[in-house]
Order: structure tokens, then sequence, then C-alpha cells
């Protein structure tokens, strides 16, 4: 299981979102294109009523171990069904910059 796959079953089973993806935007990085950029877009019962650093906290927690284990960038999109249908989608994820690159 890919890192991808391991965090779409993670989250799945953490939040039984209703909406979820996972995308792979390592080939944005400046550098070699590796497992280490995604952007997850979750839509879940579960962040009601909640702040959106609680929201990130949640999600950072679910994935402790893989965020200690070479993901460099995780944008994360967190939102209740009333704010999905209202956005619609996630924006996009801009270019990784490199660090101090840029």
């Amino acid at each position: 299981m890919n890192k991808q796959e391991t965090i779409e079953k993670k989250l799945t089973e953490a939040f039984s979102p209703e909406h979820l993806e996972v995308v792979n935007e390592s080939h944005m990085h400046s550098g070699p294109a590796t497992e280490s950029h995604y952007k997850v877009v979750i839509v879940s019962k579960d962040f009601e009523g909640k702040m959106l650093v609680a929201r990130h906290r949640m999600v950072n927690k679910v994935l402790e171990d893989e965020l200690s284990g070479g993901i460099h960038a995780l944008a994360l999109h967190t939102m209740t069904m009333d704010e999905w249908f209202k956005k619609g989608r996630a924006p996009d994820s801009p270019q990784c910059q490199g660090g101090g690159k840029g």
C-alpha cells in the first residue's frame, strides 16, 4: 500500500467522510518527485462545531505516523457538508517553492 492509499484508509476509518480526496501533489515539488506532498479534501460530520485548527489537529493526529515519516507538505481542506455545498471544491495548491527558493 502506498502513502496515498494509507492516508485514504486511515482518514476513512477515522472520520467516515461524506467526501474524501487525497491528491499526491509531489510532482509540483521543486525537487525530485517523491511521495512527499499531498492535498486532502475531507468532508465530515465530525468537523461540525469545531474551529479550523481543531479540525487540522484531528487529521494530523490520525496521520501522525505518516507526518513523521517523509511527508513534507500536507494541504488540509476540512469541511462540514454545509461548507462543502457552499464552496463546491477546494482551492488549487500553489507550486512548491522549495523552502528558501523563490
